[in-house]
């Protein structure tokens, strides 16, 4: 699957953790028209309305990425019995589509997907290191579905309203907001941006996250 990653524009100024309600302000003036500003301010002002977070830090499946196989679009998984067993006490449904892994992180690790007004299907999961918009002065960023120690990263994952999910994709301010709620909730960290030193998940000093099942490694 094609991933489309690049932007012509990136974050006019570092973020400023002190005070994140004017950086975010500021970042906003490059968008020229008000009634968009509006909303990006209304979303971020109400954020834990259009934005769902996992209770715990939790890697569901350390081995596991989304990237197809060599020949195929997409790729289907299979689980691990020690996963399907927990899934099955724990009454959570496991799916075999490309994002099902992820999603079942975001489920064990408490969290709630919230019902859509117009869709019979869940609030979106989406990956807050989605690959796009590096930081500044960063060639790269994380890019979580192709990481098999991020993939399903329960601290990087969460279920977006289709507002806030569209938001994520095209404004690079309101993809770092989430990076930086990210770590300000459960010191997640992958690039590096909010903390000197992290781990080989991506955790700060200090922060650490449960691992449900690890594969064999490569």
């Amino acid at each position: 699957m094609p991933y489309n990653l690049e932007s012509p524009n990136t974050l006019l100024e570092a973020i400023d953790p002190a005070n994140m309600e004017r950086w975010y302000v500021r970042e906003t003036v490059q968008v020229e028209s008000e009634a968009v500003r509006h909303i990006l301010h209304h979303v971020a002002g109400h954020l834990t309305e259009f934005v769902q977070w996992p209770q715990r830090a939790v890697l569901l499946w350390d081995g596991c990425d989304r990237r197809p196989p060599a020949g195929k679009k997409q790729k289907y998984h299979s689980y691990p019995e020690s996963i399907s067993k927990l899934a099955k006490a724990q009454k959570i449904t496991l799916d075999s589509r490309p994002n099902g892994p992820a999603r079942a992180a975001f489920m064990f690790a408490g969290g709630v997907r919230p019902e859509r007004f117009g869709s019979t299907n869940a609030s979106t999961m989406h990956h807050v290191y989605s690959g796009k918009f590096p930081y500044i002065e960063h060639d790269a960023t994380t890019h979580a579905v192709k990481l098999r120690n991020h993939f399903t990263q329960s601290a990087g994952v969460v279920a977006t309203h289709p507002v806030a999910d569209a938001l994520c994709d095209e404004y690079p301010f309101f993809a770092w907001l989430l990076r930086y709620e990210a770590f300000r909730r459960f010191g997640y960290d992958p690039d590096g941006v909010f903390s000197s030193r992290q781990d080989a998940l991506g955790f700060a000093a200090g922060h650490e996250c449960e691992i449900v099942f690890c594969g064999p490694q490569d």
